[in-house]
């Protein structure tokens, strides 16, 4: 049974809800144009819209009787040429509050019923018009505020992730047909599938499954925003800088150590992706509990980091300082993965000039900044922008949901249970179990596997309109 009945005709604002120039609403099902028929008299007096051609758009005015609610652009899409595969009308009316309710309220009240969040979405995806991983990366793409989080959803929705799962799943399909067939002839003792060119798949599937799944990190921040952790000690200037790369005064800045006592965040845009910067209480030993709060609160933000700016008093600290500081900083964050840091020297319009020895600590980048006059800010970001950029290739497949980097990873652990078994000599009916489980988590990803539960959740998430 279907989380969606899909034999109505639904209707919704398309467009944001609130005041605006304009406001679309958008129609669907096989009552579309018998209902829009009712309402809307086009300026072209010879047209009959119900019979109006596929992708047209008709100037007139919407109301009853000799009432006129509003002068609207009607557009037309005949199933299956149009984004849900279903006779669908868009009426694109001035943004008035009032003509919006005033347009929903005559459509339901000739039969049509309100749609639900994505439902539009899903009469697409039910449609075949796309599969489900594309109708997913429709929300993100809607979602995405930033040139690169657009770019991933538009990639997914443009099938590139489909083919690639596509791929991987019909050459299992093939093979576990034949690996089948030796079933229905185990009494003549037949192969019909190869084991090494098994092996030779397996190991091309393994391959595809790991460098899928390793995305994930990276996809994730992209979509998020790439969470970037300022610390340091306290009255270094951490807030200042905070300050500087947004261009706005978010935190707030004193002389007194230990201002900080809780993270402050906020996102920005930088070269296309969307930074999370987080400004942390200062590291120190400290008896004030809520200072100590704040600590603790800092090295949980600093393992959550993909980032780190070490920001330091480039008046005060010494080379040895920072060196000891970062030997700390490693000992618990570098067991999890590789510590992405890059130091910040701070309050250069204090220096005559830049401190010796850093440009020896060739271990990580060093820029010299000064926070409060705002110099060499710039380089913070681009350096930043470089630091993503290399892991990020334009021909790359990149992963950026949850729900398919677990399907995925369920599918490469089945992959893995199927080499195993092929090294031990396992029947064949055993190795079809694991491959028949793999099928199934590729197949969730597109939507070839689905149930009601998976289906509701996905679409939830999607806006009344879309």
């Amino acid at each position: 049974m279907s989380i969606f009945q899909l034999h109505d005709t639904i209707c919704a604002l398309s467009t944001a809800p609130g005041m605006g120039a304009i406001a679309v609403i958008r129609l669907s099902g096989p009552a579309s144009f018998k209902t829009i028929g009712l309402i809307f008299r086009p300026a072209e007096k010879a047209l009959a819209i119900v019979s109006a051609k596929s992708h047209t758009i008709h100037l007139g005015v919407i109301g009853t009787g000799t009432s006129i609610l509003d002068e609207v652009l009607v557009s037309c899409f005949r199933a299956p040429h149009s984004y849900t595969g279903e006779d669908v009308i868009e009426i694109s009316c001035h943004g008035s509050v009032y003509i919006q309710q005033k347009i929903l309220e005559l459509l339901l009240s000739m039969g049509l019923r309100l749609a639900k969040p994505g439902e539009f979405t899903f009469r697409a995806f039910m449609n075949k018009k796309f599969d489900l991983s594309q109708a997913e990366a429709v929300a993100d793409l809607i979602a995405s505020q930033s040139g690169t989080s657009h770019d991933l959803a538009l990639a997914q929705m443009r099938g590139g992730f489909s083919k690639k799962i596509g791929a991987l799943r019909h050459s299992l399909i093939e093979f576990t047909s034949l690996i089948e067939l030796e079933l229905d002839f185990s009494e003549e003792h037949m192969i019909f599938a190869d084991r090494n060119d098994l092996s030779s798949l397996l190991d091309h599937i393994e391959t595809e499954l790991s460098l899928l799944i390793s995305s994930f990190s990276l996809g994730n921040v992209i979509k998020n925003g790439i969470p970037v952790a300022i610390i340091g000690k306290p009255n270094v200037g951490k807030s200042t800088l905070l300050n500087a790369i947004l261009n706005e005064e978010k935190a707030i800045v004193s002389e007194i150590p230990g201002t900080t006592r809780d993270a402050i965040e906020d996102t920005i845009v930088i070269g296309g992706y969307s930074f999370r910067f987080i400004d942390t209480a200062g590291l120190r030993a400290s008896e004030d509990t809520i200072e100590t709060i704040g600590i603790e609160r800092t090295w949980e933000k600093i393992g959550e980091a993909s980032i780190i700016l070490y920001v330091f008093d480039a008046t005060l600290q010494s080379f040895e300082d920072v060196r000891d500081a970062i030997a700390e900083l490693k000992h618990p964050v570098d067991e999890q993965q590789p510590l992405n840091l890059v130091l910040i020297g701070n309050k250069t319009d204090k220096l005559k000039k830049l401190p010796k020895g850093f440009k020896e600590f060739v271990e990580y980048e060093t820029i010299f900044v000064s926070g409060k006059r705002k110099e060499n800010i710039h380089l913070i970001a681009e350096h930043l922008v470089d630091l993503v950029g290399m892991a990020k290739t334009s021909d790359k497949t990149i992963v950026s949901n949850s729900r398919h980097y677990e399907a995925l990873q369920q599918a490469h652990a089945s992959i893995i249970s199927i080499r195993s078994g092929l090294r031990e000599g396992v029947s064949p009916d055993l190795m079809t179990v694991d491959i028949h489980t793999a099928l199934y988590h590729l197949g969730e990803i597109t939507g070839e596997i689905t149930t009601d539960e998976i289906l509701g959740a996905i679409f939830s998430r999607f806006c009344i309109g879309k």
